[in-house]
């Protein structure tokens, strides 16, 4: 588990770091707000994009070939980013970092189900949820510390001691599961890939009020889902689970577990620009002030997954998307007036809400 841990709260605290320093580092490669953007956009899309091919690749072939190649070339990514001079390369960077963390997370709860018996995999994914949250929030404060004493490429390099060392005790420790061998299903893994790509990319053009452009690659992306649908739904072996979204509620928590992420996604890319943008702090209490989050993720998510062996996941599960949701609204109303304290407990609330839903949840998922 110590590699699994390590490979992890590596890309985790890359995603953290980076949503922090967006500002500084958009200063200091004189990059346009909505420019920098991609700097996150990027990496996620690319995370994205890659998923599922490689979750598949994973059951072929076995999990840890594509686990530990993953972790090299996340380990590279973040070396190649820490020597980039321009936002174009940065991009270039960030996507070719990408391709590592979506081998890392793709394989990350496959790994978690082997290691675990099934009547401790609550408390396992409670334990993976604690080391999630504790490196989300030290990101910040290590983003603001480094900030503070260097330049924006520590941010990146940081990532290389933590990827060898988890490079070395996955090669020794990490189990070797056979994969089934069958053939590849080269034409899912196009059509999943140039979906998620366009529907993202064309919604973010269309976000930044280009509908000639956007329009059409939306449509395309949608396009291709439908084919992607027809394709995979009565295959036996489907790179795109589509039987799995016929258990209700599997498709429940599918459908919830991606609305959560998207809501916390949208406050850890807007939260820097408001804090140090409207609010006037500087990135050393932009860090802090956003460091509660994942902090109370850290002390709730583990909780909920002990609870979870023992409770119905959906009632853990719904308590913790009511705090959630409640809290996100009162975060939505800190103005410019709003006392240190009066950020703190809506940011701690939030992590509250999202740590008690997410270990039920990703255990249900994972079951």
């Amino acid at each position: 588990m110590l590699a699994i841990w390590l490979a992890i709260a590596m890309s985790v605290l890359d995603g953290a770091i980076a949503n922090v320093a967006l500002p500084t580092i958009a200063a200091r490669l004189h990059a346009a707000p909505a420019l920098s953007v991609w700097i996150v956009n990027a990496y996620q899309l690319t995370i994205t994009v890659l998923l599922l091919p490689l979750a598949a690749m994973g059951d072929r072939i076995g999990y840890k070939r594509v686990y530990l190649p993953g972790l090299a070339i996340f380990t590279l990514g973040s070396g190649l980013c820490a020597l980039s001079h321009s936002l174009a390369a940065l991009i270039a960077a960030r996507m070719f970092q990408g391709i590592g963390a979506a081998a890392i997370m793709s394989i990350n709860a496959a790994l978690v189900r082997i290691i675990y018996p099934a009547d401790m995999l609550g408390r396992g994914m409670g334990y993976n949820a604690l080391v999630i949250s504790v490196s989300a929030a030290t990101g910040p404060t290590i983003a603001a510390a480094i900030l503070s004493m260097g330049e924006w490429p520590w941010l990146f390099l940081i990532n290389l001691p933590i990827g060898l060392a988890a490079l070395a005790i996955g090669c020794k420790c990490l189990p070797r599961p056979a994969g089934h061998g069958r053939l590849p299903d080269y034409p899912s893994a196009l059509l999943s890939a140039l979906t998620m790509g366009m529907v993202v990319f064309g919604s973010e053009t269309l976000a930044r009020q280009e509908p000639k452009l956007g329009g059409p690659i939306l449509l395309c992306g949608l396009v291709l889902g439908i084919l992607l649908y027809l394709r995979e739904r009565n295959r036996p072996a489907p790179l795109v689970p589509i039987d799995l979204l016929r258990i209700p509620i599997f498709a429940l928590s599918i459908v919830t577990s991606i609305a959560s992420f998207t809501a916390q996604m949208l406050a850890f890319v807007t939260l820097p620009f408001l804090l140090q943008s409207l609010l006037g702090r500087n990135v050393v209490e932009s860090g802090l002030l956003m460091t509660p989050w994942p902090l109370a993720v850290g002390l709730a998510a583990p909780l909920a997954g002990r609870l979870a062996d023992r409770y119905p996941a959906g009632i853990l599960g719904g308590i913790g998307m009511s705090v959630f949701a409640v809290a996100l609204f009162e975060l939505s109303l800190i103005g410019s007036q709003s006392a240190t304290f009066d950020i703190v407990w809506r940011m701690a609330l939030c992590g509250i809400g999202f740590g008690l839903f997410q270990s039920p949840n990703n255990r249900t998922i994972i079951g």
